[in-house]
């Protein structure tokens, strides 16, 4: 598969939505060239603010802006917007519902060589815990395009998790309608249901290819929005499969497998298990090696599948 840059996505949607509407402003802690608000900077430099490296500031200007009737969008690293700026989200933004869209990159291992300190492997739980908040966790460039023409225009505050490196590429233009906590069958089964998303999502249709080889047929779903979260599909396809594994670049700790076994616990009990990073910090080295070490790969989600398969009694 082609890998493409979800900050470029984001960067160059901007400009589209500031070339139609005036509302739209941009707000970074002083990384617009990592995080691609520059493109937006250099085409509506009256509409773009750089806060320097304070981003409790930049969350409580923003709430400011939102307040006038502005569509702020509002980015930095994953680890700082969703970490050192996280009292201010939850109190000035979240509290009072404000229409602030935050669009982090840098999200999970695959910073790579930035190491522990900037790999954000907790930021979806953060995120996913405040109320009023509504996370997504997009897997190419074409996904991250439709979500923030979406978010854009959807009332509330949002938090969109990019990345650094470049994912493969899944979807095609015009292909797929993307709807706020809507998941999306990519591989039909019977056996065993895979819900992935970010960069998990091409390995786990990787890994449905391998695994039918072996007779297995595994249901692929694509679960982007981790809240609100597509609980009617997930009941759906555990049903039909019985079991399920989620497959995710973040810990498994508050993220995505979390999310969905608290929909399976309340809905629909079945052998369930979680990949993900483990409780622990990451570590540097380059971004798709550390996606093997922590086995975020298909052979870690297989693994998975055979794990939860035996539990069934397959």
């Amino acid at each position: 598969m082609e890998r493409v840059s979800l900050r470029d996505a984001y960067g160059d949607t901007l400009v589209e939505l500031g070339e139609k509407d005036e509302r739209i402003v941009v707000l970074d802690a002083d990384l617009s060239g990592s995080t691609k608000t520059a493109k937006f900077a250099k085409r509506f430099p009256e509409r773009f603010f750089n806060m320097g490296i304070a981003e409790i500031n930049m969350m409580n200007t923003a709430a400011g802006l939102a307040t006038t009737g502005k569509i702020p969008f509002v980015s930095t690293f994953a680890i700082f917007g969703t970490g050192r700026a996280w009292e201010a989200v939850r109190q000035t933004i979240c509290y009072p519902n404000l229409n602030v869209k935050i669009v982090c990159t840098h999200g999970g291992i695959t910073v790579g060589e930035d190491g522990a300190t900037h790999q954000a492997l907790e930021d979806v739980a953060n995120m996913r815990n405040i109320p009023n908040m509504k996370v997504v966790v997009p897997a190419d460039d074409v996904e991250t395009k439709e979500i923030i023409r979406n978010v854009a225009y959807a009332d509330g505050p949002f938090y969109v998790r990019l990345t650094r490196e470049k994912f493969p590429r899944i979807f095609q233009e015009g292909k797929v309608k993307f709807e706020v906590g809507k998941g999306h069958v990519l591989r039909e089964g019977e056996d065993v249901t895979i819900i992935a998303n970010g960069v998990m999502t091409s390995f786990a249709l990787l890994a449905a290819e391998l695994l039918e080889r072996e007779g297995i047929y595994a249901e692929v779903i694509h679960m982007a929005w981790v809240k609100p979260i597509d609980a009617e599909l997930i009941v759906k396809s555990a049903k039909k499969t019985r079991a399920v594994i989620t497959a995710e670049e973040h810990s498994i700790i508050g993220g995505l497998g979390s999310a969905v076994a608290e929909v399976l616990v309340e809905n629909f009990p079945v052998p369930m298990e979680r990949l993900g990073t483990p409780d622990v910090f990451g570590r540097s080295g380059k971004g798709w090696e550390l996606l093997h070490y922590f086995k975020l790969d298909e052979k870690g989600i297989i693994e998975k599948v055979k794990k939860v398969l035996e539990r069934k009694g397959r």
